[in-house]
């Protein structure tokens, strides 16, 4: 039988997992793979794995009593190991890595943070601010205007667009980072120009999100702020 992991944690931690069960149906009872001062928090792994409403919330509620009652390295839904024996191996080989990670974890959690704003507000924008811009617009406007006219107007407003949206994402995150232990920046995508995880300290939580809310107020309607968590830190992991 493989082994399904859901967290590792120092061999202090008090572990009160009595009234929680793990993933699969029916519901895989837990138990614990120690070795030196690790542990790792198991059950069996059900035949078929999917990430079934009921198994991922049985996964998360499994981390949240354990973060609950203190520090932990929360996996990813899914993670399945060969054994037991396996798993205490990988504890064994990554042992140094996985207290330090604990130590830098221990009273944080997750935020995760999206920002958008709207496409035309920006274009006005740069149309308003840029005197080429506006120009090559004036004379692109009708269909009988010059080709190349409409190549230069393009490649010159997505240069607009992504200067304004890497400054703007600079000074959000310059603002928001006295409060956050660590950063995780992700990469920007179709519809948010900002996608970062902040490690924050629980006496922290108040603040940070404070100043989200802040930051959002102060950037108006324009602007799309989307705060998650608190999370487990998987991105810290």
């Amino acid at each position: 039988m493989t082994t399904y992991v859901y967290a590792i944690t120092d061999a202090g931690h008090p572990l009160r997992l009595s009234d929680v069960a793990g993933v699969g149906n029916p519901a895989a009872p837990l138990r614990t793979v120690r070795a030196k001062d690790l542990c790792a928090v198991v059950s069996d792994a059900p035949a078929e794995l999917r990430a079934k409403r009921r198994d991922v919330a049985a996964h998360q509620d499994v981390q949240e009593r354990l973060m609950a009652d203190g520090s932990c390295l929360p996996m990813r839904f899914g993670l399945v190991g060969p054994d037991d024996e396996q798993v205490a191996a990988v504890l064994e080989e990554q042992h140094d890595t996985y207290t330090q990670r604990l130590g830098e974890l221990a009273g944080c959690r997750e935020y995760h943070l999206k920002v958008a704003r709207d496409e035309e507000d920006l274009l006005r924008e740069i149309v308003r601010d840029s005197p080429e811009v506006r120009r090559l617009n004036d004379r692109t406007r009708h269909s009988s205007g010059p080709y190349d006219d409409k190549l230069v107007l393009g490649e010159l407003i997505s240069q607009e667009v992504r200067a304004r949206q890497d400054r703007a994402r600079a000074e959000i995150l310059a603002r928001l980072a006295p409060a956050a232990v660590r950063i995780e920046d992700g990469e920007p995508t179709k519809h948010y120009f900002l996608t970062t995880s902040f490690l924050v300290a629980r006496e922290q939580a108040v603040a940070f999100s404070q100043a989200v809310r802040t930051e959002a107020q102060q950037r108006g309607t324009p602007y799309t702020f989307r705060l998650y968590g608190p999370l487990p830190p998987y991105s810290f992991v």
